[in-house]
């Protein structure tokens, strides 16, 4: 995939597979990522989807700990376009 189709906004039908794909089991990460399509959804682009589906390809747990901080993103999550959705989530948690 090039590099202006990656960074194209998402359309309706890929966002709502991302919304359904990014269903937790724990309520804390649900929380996060309910306030961070609240903020971000009709921005995300395909580049940033990839990114948050490599997060949640992770146990509830493991992501967690990302989104409170507890551990650094390491390995494959070290990436740039990963490390900036996980600031996306972690940020969504801050009132507008």
């Amino acid at each position: 995939m090039d590099a202006s189709t990656r960074d194209a906004l998402l359309d309706e039908r890929a966002l709502s597979k991302l919304r359904w794909r990014c269903r937790r089991g724990l309520l804390e990460n649900d929380l996060f990522i309910e306030k961070f399509f609240a903020r971000h959804a009709s921005g995300l682009t395909v580049r940033q989807a990839e990114a948050l589906g490599v997060l949640m390809d992770l146990s509830d747990n493991d992501l967690l700990d990302l989104l409170l901080g507890r551990k650094p993103p390491e390995g494959e999550l070290a990436r740039d376009d990963v490390t900036h959705v996980l600031g996306m989530l972690r940020a969504a948690r801050q009132p507008i």
